[in-house]
């Protein structure tokens, strides 16, 4: 109960919520959520999932098994389609966080049993934009609510390898940040599809999209702009254009010393950082034949990753068996390759089985 309490204080002051919005946010006193917190009250689920919700993270639960309770679950935004009053701003602040979960969800949870989830979620939202009754300002953070769910639908349809279902989810998610005015998440949409072209042996269109992406990204804060470079800096690789590809890896790097606290990112950028880009960068280097400098870029950077995070260190862990075997290093890539199949046993990803073929063969 003290173990449960301790995760929940430390999930809210980790989010910098203080304990009086904490109660705005869940509905419960402040008085009942400090004694939950100081372990001297058991921690009911619907307190917990109120938390988990509010924060977007999952707090002393499985998220497999949250992933799932999204399916049996009744949707507050369905709730509040069937009672056809005006949507109130706190359902809106629910449905925001409600995004922020499944989308860390993504980091631990594998694609078959997290997308059924997010396109519920997804379909509630549009069922709202369409049919509910709400302000200007409401409806452009509902229609953002949609892109995003969109664009999180689309990425994970495509580590399912289902890739026109998930183009479909990218455009209808652009048109959905279009409605809201949203030209950074239509970008990042765009650049998802790109991404997604460019590893499925279409690079030329995905450098067009991927550049079309940076173009179109009007008012782009620096992290932002750093991941649709990143977008670009891949394309350009895929298509073996060595001076594009540099210039655009330049300009990433240019782009994140930028970055400040100061400055308001969208939370679905939370997860770019130093290793990230530098994984890019070892990746680039392989598809341009330099191995040998991918190799410390992948090896500091996956030494970085929490094991929980199974798919990303597979991935990256066969990029660094491939720079391995590329420089002829082959007792390396066996035993690297060997370790990113264990973790991608636990998380099944078509872009894992698909880099695990390519490297198969070079060893």
């Amino acid at each position: 109960m003290s173990e449960l309490g301790s995760a929940l204080k430390a999930a809210r002051e980790g989010a910098r919520v203080s304990l009086a919005r904490m109660a705005e946010l869940v509905h419960y006193s402040t008085s009942y959520l400090s004694l939950i917190e100081n372990g001297r009250r058991r921690p009911v689920p619907d307190v917990i999932s109120a938390y988990e919700q509010a924060l977007g993270v999952a707090i002393g639960s499985d998220p497999v098994r949250r992933a799932h309770e999204w399916l049996v679950q009744d949707s507050p935004l369905a709730v509040q389609r069937r009672s056809g009053r005006r949507v109130a701003v706190s359902l809106t602040d629910a449905a925001e966080a409600r995004v922020i979960e499944l989308r860390h969800l993504d980091d631990t949870v594998g694609s078959a049993d997290l997308l059924p989830a997010i396109v519920k979620e997804l379909s509630e939202t549009r069922a709202l934009v369409r049919n509910g009754s709400y302000t200007e300002v409401t409806g452009r953070r509902l229609l953002t609510a949609a892109g995003e769910l969109s664009q999180l639908a689309g990425w994970v349809a495509s580590d399912a390898g289902r890739y026109g279902e998930a183009q479909r989810y990218y455009l209808s998610g652009v048109s959905a940040a279009d409605a809201a005015d949203n030209h950074c998440l239509a970008a990042q949409l765009f650049s998802s599809l790109s991404y997604q072209l460019s590893n499925t042996g279409k690079a030329a269109d995905g450098l067009l999209l991927a550049r079309t992406a940076v173009k179109g990204s009007n008012g782009a804060t620096p992290l932002v702009r750093a991941l649709l470079l990143e977008r670009v800096a891949w394309a350009s690789a895929r298509t073996r254009d060595r001076d594009a590809t540099r210039r655009a890896l330049d300009a990433v790097d240019d782009a994140y010393e930028r970055r400040s606290p100061d400055i308001n990112e969208p939370e679905w950028v939370y997860w770019l950082n130093r290793a990230e880009i530098d994984v890019m960068a070892g990746r680039c280097m392989i598809e341009l034949g330099d191995p040998g400098a991918a190799e410390p870029l992948l090896t500091a950077a996956v030494a970085t990753y929490p094991d929980a995070h199974s798919r990303e260190v597979a991935l990256y862990l066969s990029w660094l068996a491939e720079s391995h075997a590329r420089t002829g290093a082959l007792d390396a890539a066996k035993a690297t390759l060997n370790r990113a199949k264990v973790y991608a046993s636990r998380m099944p990803s078509a872009r894992t089985d698909d880099r695990f073929k390519a490297v198969d063969e070079l060893i």
